[in-house]
């Protein structure tokens, strides 16, 4: 086998189309376009979305939620994922840098402790947001919270 005898296998190539090379090409006259209307003018860019007059799929179907322009988007954090981590890393504090740098948040992330799970550890937690349920889990076990944000 030498390289300039290497070919495509038989039928895994095709010719394009010859468009508007003549009436003997078969594919001359209006080049495959048809008589008249947008779609056989140059120029023509058919809109996203379009669908040959009938209604759009984006306008047929109805709209519906709300997005609140104030909303504080947070990362949640739960009871059992803390105690997972002091089972873990033996810790008694837990803060956002440490929980950033372990993997459970991002940096700039703003963090909500919440109450799904049991707490057992004595932890100190601090963190930006808390619900009712953690904090009295957190103290319950004998830990103390301190937010970042006074709300």
């Amino acid at each position: 086998m030498k390289l300039h005898t290497l070919k495509p296998a038989k039928g895994s190539t095709k010719k394009g189309k010859r468009i508007a090379r003549g009436q003997g090409s078969g594919r001359g006259g209006t080049s495959t376009r048809g008589h008249k209307g947008a779609q056989s003018r140059s120029g023509y860019s058919r809109k996203a979305g379009f669908e040959g007059g009938q209604m759009p799929l984006q306008r047929r179907v109805p709209k519906f939620g709300f997005k609140s322009p104030n909303r504080i988007e947070t990362k949640p954090i739960n009871l059992d994922t803390l105690q997972e981590i002091c089972d873990k890393s033996k810790v008694k504090e837990i803060n956002p840098d440490f929980l950033s740098k372990n993997g459970y948040a991002s940096k700039n992330d703003l963090i909500k402790i919440l109450g799904r799970g049991k707490l057992t550890s004595k932890v100190n937690v601090t963190s930006h947001y808390f619900s009712r349920s953690a904090v009295k889990a957190i103290e319950k076990s004998g830990g103390k919270v301190k937010k970042l944000f006074n709300d």
